[in-house]
This record gives C-alpha cells, structure tokens and sequence, in this order.
C-alpha cells in the first residue's frame, strides 16, 4: 500500500530540482524519486513535479511513496561504536548490504538493527529505519543511524548542507602525480551499464578531495574526504584518474595485486558530525578491519609517506 507524505522545502534545497528534493526529503535514492516524480506522484502547488523542475525553499511537496518492503528483524552480531538515545553509530563489515531492495530482501544490516533496536520500526518508509546515509555492499566502516523521526530529518538536513564529515581510507592502484588534489567530476548512470555509473556531462556534481598517507611501487594509500556523496563515487572517481580502488571488480583492473585483501580496499574510517539533540561535536573512528591490515603488511614500508600510528598495530 502506497503512502502520502506532505513535506515543506528547506532554505539548503532552494532551487533544487524536484527529484533530488524528493530524495533528500524521503530518503529514497535519486532514481527512486525520479521515477517518484516522472509517474505524476510529487506534487507541488495543486501539480505534478518533473524530475527536473526547479523547487523554491517554502514551497509544499505531497509526494505519495510505493509501498516498502517487509523487514524481518534478524540477530546478527553489530559493531556499535557509538550510541545515546537519539542516534548511533555501527561499524558495518564489508559484504554486507545496508538496506533492502530488489534481490536483497532478508539478511541485511536494516535486518539487524531492527534486531538490535526494534525502535526502528517505526522509522519505515520516509525515514529509511533511521538510515542516514548509504555504504556499498563492498565498503566497510562508519555508519550513521537515527532513532528518531525528528533525529533523523536533522541529520539528513545537514548531510544535504554538507556539515557532516566522512572520512575514508583507499588502496588505489598506482603512484599519484600529486600528494593532494580534488576530482571534480559530475556523476550520472552509465548508459551501458544501468547498475553503475560515470563520470558524464550534465550529470550529478560531484567532488572527492583526498591525500596521499602513503606510497609503494605500484599502490598508493589515500586519505579521502566527500564533499559530496554520489553512488559510487569514490571509486568512479578515482577509476576515472587511472588509479582504480584495488579489489573493485566493477571499476578497477581484471588483473589482481598481491595485496588484494578478498574485498574491495575501501573503508569509511571516521564520521564526524553535530549531535542534533545540542549541537556537540561528535567524531567517531572505525578501526581498519583485519583483512585490510593484513594486505598493508605484506606491502612492508612504504616508500614514501608513513602510516599513521595504530593503523596496522
């Protein structure tokens, strides 16, 4: 059964466009919404929205929503790294998908936490069971949850004001030109390849700023931090440098490195963000899993650069 949610747009989505404020609003995904807006179900001042009209700050949204999957709560062992009464912070392994959807109905981290905290429940449908942002399947490290409605529309308010802070480590093939920068590459669905995406014109902005740590031979390791937060983007953007994420079998090289870690070396190392309870700085770490600690010492000392204290220890 479909739902109906009456929304109001805030001053950060003036002028955007109608799909990306029902995405930001509902928590659906970009495509989700596009479609949302392309069957006549957003509506705006008595009329349908198309995905790309423009929406002003005060304007009213109705947006009626598909139904959403059934969840059952499953036990599954969650790392919290963080947890008050508003919100908390999970260490998501990497294999493990976050939400449901099409082909992922059961035994997702949404299985788990409804398991952990079966407040959550009640945050279906717009509020995503308190999601507040999305890791890949292949991704580990922090991620963010709300426990409540109200937790969770100001946090998703600042993750679209660009005011929460992730942080993420990456073994990218290959030795970079310079020891920082930002690729600033719009984002869009690959045309040949549904599933992924692509760096393309008039798609998505999008930005990734990163910092070598450290260098060997032939892999780099990278501070990288998002300015914004596109499927994929990490990894389209640094493929798109030549200096693909090692283990990403969707965008990297067939070929495999010897520090290959069975996974995609990809990890969400640290969140920071204001507590929507009192505006207190809250930071998080996620300690770097096993297996990538591993492949980081059969690489031995670096050639350039040092890895921080701890990291392998």
């Amino acid at each position: 059964m479909s739902r109906t949610v009456e929304l109001v747009v805030p001053t950060e989505l003036d002028g955007s466009r109608a799909d990306r404020a029902v995405a930001t609003l509902t928590g659906i995904s970009r495509s989700a919404a596009r479609r949302v807006c392309e069957s006549g179900a957003a509506m705006s001042a008595g009329r349908a929205v198309e995905p790309a009209d423009r929406i002003a700050a005060g304007s009213d949204l109705v947006v009626t929503l598909p139904e959403e999957p059934t969840v059952a709560a499953t036990r599954m062992e969650i790392a919290v790294l963080y947890e008050d009464d508003l919100l908390l912070v999970v260490d998501k392994p990497a294999g493990l998908v976050v939400h449901p959807g099409a082909g992922h109905l059961e035994g997702t981290l949404v299985s788990g936490l409804l398991a952990f905290a079966p407040e959550l429940e009640s945050l279906a449908g717009e509020h995503r069971w308190g999601l507040v942002h999305r890791l890949d399947r292949g991704t580990s490290g922090t991620l963010l949850v709300a426990k409540s409605a109200a937790a969770h529309r100001l946090l998703q308010r600042d993750l679209a004001a660009r005011r929460i802070g992730r942080s993420y480590l990456a073994l990218v093939q290959g030795a970079l030109d310079a020891a920082t920068g930002t690729i600033d590459a719009p984002l869009d669905r690959d045309a040949r390849h549904p599933t992924r995406r692509a760096v393309a014109i008039g798609g998505r902005p999008a930005r990734t700023h990163y910092a070598r740590v450290a260098e060997w031979v032939d892999v780099s390791l990278v501070d990288v931090k998002l300015e914004t937060g596109r499927t994929h983007q990490i990894r389209v953007h640094f493929a798109s440098i030549g200096h693909a994420v090692v283990g990403d079998k969707t965008y990297g090289r067939p070929r495999q490195h010897p520090s290959e870690p069975g996974r995609m070396w990809l990890h969400a190392r640290e969140l920071r963000f204001s507590h929507p309870e009192d505006g207190r700085e809250i930071a998080v770490a996620a300690p770097l899993p096993d297996a990538l600690v591993s492949s980081l010492q059969r690489l031995g000392e670096p050639r350039a650069g040092t890895l921080p204290a701890g990291l392998i220890s």
